[in-house]
């Protein structure tokens, strides 16, 4: 006659508590680490969130700097090798002209280029600028815009032509802000037992984005 197995005991209440402390230490761990690398991050993002509701209401007054110069004459004559319809970069003879002679960099920046002119369009947060060189007489004209601290921060959370290491930063950001939320979700969990109001402020946290966009948002 077959005998059923024995049930496998619980685990005890001292390795449940052991585990419990295991596991709370290490989530606390990683909450003030992602905390540490996010505070700033978090600080600039919601104060240029509000900025950017509110970007109409902020002035801004745009400064606007032109500089000329003219392209030296050995320098000109090599662009008659540049080809006459392209967008390939300045030759870095040209670019080094210009950072010096107009403090511009424009090495490496996509061009557009006629038989008249070559157009480079110089974007930075804040603002805007822009590069023409006359290919026959080598006048060369660089007008930047500049509106003010408030709109350089405002394209910096837009990560708006911040370029290579900017965009890099927001993602490593995000992922800190990721690894802050879940282990905050999962500490809440582990409290809620004790602190009842736990997961009605957590819904409450979701319902009202959620009926404002269903309701407002068309």
């Amino acid at each position: 006659m077959s005998t059923s197995p024995a049930p496998t005991p619980a685990p005890s209440a001292a390795r449940l508590s052991s585990a419990r402390a295991f596991w709370l230490k290490q989530l606390h761990q990683w909450h003030w680490i992602s905390a540490s690398v996010s505070l700033v991050g978090l600080i600039l993002f919601a104060i240029t969130g509000f900025t950017l509701n509110h970007a109409a209401r902020i002035p801004a007054e745009p400064v606007v700097v032109e500089r000329t110069a003219t392209l030296p004459a050995p320098l000109l004559e090599r662009l008659a090798d540049f080809p006459a319809e392209t967008t390939d970069p300045v030759p870095d003879a040209l670019a080094r002209w210009a950072e010096g002679a107009l403090d511009v960099a424009i090495a490496g920046r996509t061009t557009e280029t006629t038989e008249a002119e070559i157009y480079v369009a110089l974007p930075r947060p804040g603002g805007d600028g822009w590069m023409t060189l006359d290919r026959q007489t080598g006048e060369a004209l660089v007008e930047v815009t500049t509106r003010g601290p408030i709109a350089y921060l405002n394209d910096l959370h837009k990560g708006r032509d911040t370029g290579a290491a900017w965009s890099l930063f927001i993602d490593v950001f995000a992922g800190a802000c990721l690894v802050f939320a879940l282990t905050g979700l999962a500490l809440l969990v582990l409290h809620a037992r004790n602190r009842r109001m736990t997961w009605p402020l957590v819904s409450l946290g979701l319902l009202i984005p959620l009926i404002l966009a269903l309701i407002f948002i068309h």
